[in-house]
């Protein structure tokens, strides 16, 4: 049986942004894959590009200072990089849609929530003013907002950040994406509100079939929602492996680390140990491993070889010389 081609594959992407003295590389070199279907966690500290990586996938970046210096982002067969800014403009918002980090920012004060969130369907879809207002009325209803028929009319200042980013969702799946791209989605929102905004995401993604990518620096979020997790730190993609064996038996040192700092319910017992050091300037990395100067496990080698990622279990992979060390702690 001939498998399915991803719905979107990235590789060996290299993002670099101008400083006036040398690149900063907010991507090195990333491959990662996404099926149809799917729900992918991408994870990792603030800065280990995650936000910049889904910015690229939608070419939203301010070019300069930024520049896709290397590598394809192809969504169905087609290589984003290599299209026309006019292909772009009808593909984002209609077959990829994204939900961006801060729901009080992703919307113009100066326009009612109705104009913002029928936009897209006016535009991608054609429909009237009056037929899109109906859709994004339905569209209110289904992510929960109480009187949409009223609400729709209101401006975003009128709203709370919880109803500003069930908007944000509602606007985002209007026309039914392939793709949507989740970009720290529960940002800034209490507990309560978001596992309401993640049980919506995954019950439109159950209902609609899209891909879901979801951007978190929180692995709870990750564990709870995703089939597959890609692990990033310093721009570079660490771990790729499915959700339960990344929690049961991590890959890579960081990845360990990270589940090693997360507070657990009931185990009052176990000692919480934080990585050590600070993320790598990223104008500073060095030829090997970003990690190695925090890592436990590291060897001289690990300092000056580059390490690609590779396969150490049937669909696990790592960019780390000593996975093994890791179970053998």
């Amino acid at each position: 049986m001939i498998a399915e081609p991803p719905l979107l594959a990235i590789s060996e992407l290299t993002v670099e942004f101008d400083t006036g003295s040398r690149p900063i590389r907010a991507n090195d070199r990333v491959t990662l894959d996404v099926q149809a279907g799917e729900v992918l966690g991408i994870v990792g500290e603030s800065g280990s590009g995650k936000s910049v990586l889904c910015r690229a996938v939608l070419r939203l970046l301010p070019e300069p200072p930024a520049r896709i210096a290397s590598g394809s982002i192809r969504f169905r067969d087609r290589d984003l990089i290599q299209l026309a800014e006019a292909d772009m403009r009808r593909l984002r918002g209609d077959a990829v849609a994204m939900i961006f980090q801060n729901p009080m920012t992703s919307f113009n004060p100066l326009w009612s929530i109705g104009d913002q969130l029928t936009e897209g369907l006016r535009l991608h879809r054609g429909l009237e003013r009056r037929d899109a207002l109906a859709a994004g009325i339905e569209l209110l209803t289904q992510v929960g907002i109480p009187s949409p028929e009223i609400r729709i009319h209101d401006y975003p200042t009128e709203w709370s950040g919880g109803m500003l980013q069930r908007a944000a969702v509602a606007m985002a799946v209007a026309t039914e994406p392939a793709m949507l791209l989740a970009d720290e989605p529960t940002t800034a929102l209490d507990v309560t509100i978001q596992d309401q905004i993640l049980t919506l995401l995954l019950d439109l993604q159950s209902r609609t079939g899209m891909a879901l990518v979801i951007v978190s620096h929180d692995l709870g979020i990750i564990a709870e929602t995703c089939d597959r997790v890609v692990v990033m730190y310093a721009g570079r993609v660490l771990e790729t492996v499915t959700s339960a064996v990344l929690f049961a038996r991590p890959g890579h040192p960081y990845s360990e680390g990270l589940l090693a700092s997360v507070p657990r319910i009931g185990d009052s017992g176990r000692h919480i140990e934080p990585i050590p050091g600070q993320p790598p300037n990223l104008a500073e990395l060095g030829p090997g491993c970003p990690f190695a100067p925090r890592c436990s496990y590291a060897s001289e080698i690990c300092h000056q070889e580059p390490v690609e990622l590779r396969e150490i279990a049937p669909g696990h992979l790592s960019a780390c010389l000593f996975p093994e060390r890791i179970e053998a702690s």
